[in-house]
């Protein structure tokens, strides 16, 4: 929070925008108060010396949190229908399995760069790499 001085106001359109749980949204709001920032919340100025601002504050984080959570929950549920019905295969692998023999065939012999290796399956550098590195690992 280094980019906010005193007097400014930090503006959120929601409190799940600035925060992901109600603890981080209280330590987040503590930090501005001690700086002397205003935040602003749809359009709502929070006083963390206003009793009912206050409750206010905590209720927007508490539903906010609560939004989280579903949306959570229902991403899960989602994921296991899908894998249930056979849809959730994941990122699929850049070689086939004859491409990555190849590949680590190529890599062996030491006669190629990783670049030219790339350039050669029509992948990243970084795919090569990966590649070398699980089939070391294996």
């Amino acid at each position: 929070m280094a980019a906010v001085r005193a007097g400014d106001t930090l503006v959120v359109t929601k409190l799940d925008r600035l925060a992901r749980s109600l603890p981080d949204a209280r330590d987040i709001a503590d930090e501005l108060t001690r700086k002397g920032v205003a935040l602003s919340i749809g359009g709502s100025v929070y006083d963390p010396t206003d009793p009912v601002g206050r409750l206010l504050f905590n209720v927007l984080g508490m539903v906010a949190e609560f939004e989280a959570d579903l949306i959570r929950m229902r991403t899960r549920e989602g994921m296991a229908v899908a894998k249930a019905k056979g849809r959730l295969r994941g990122k699929q692998p850049k070689l086939t399995p004859a491409q990555r023999r190849h590949l680590l065939a190529l890599d062996a012999a030491g006669e190629h760069t990783q670049a030219e290796l790339a350039e050669l399956f029509g992948v990243s550098r970084t795919t090569i790499y990966r590649e070398v590195r699980r089939a070391a690992a294996s």
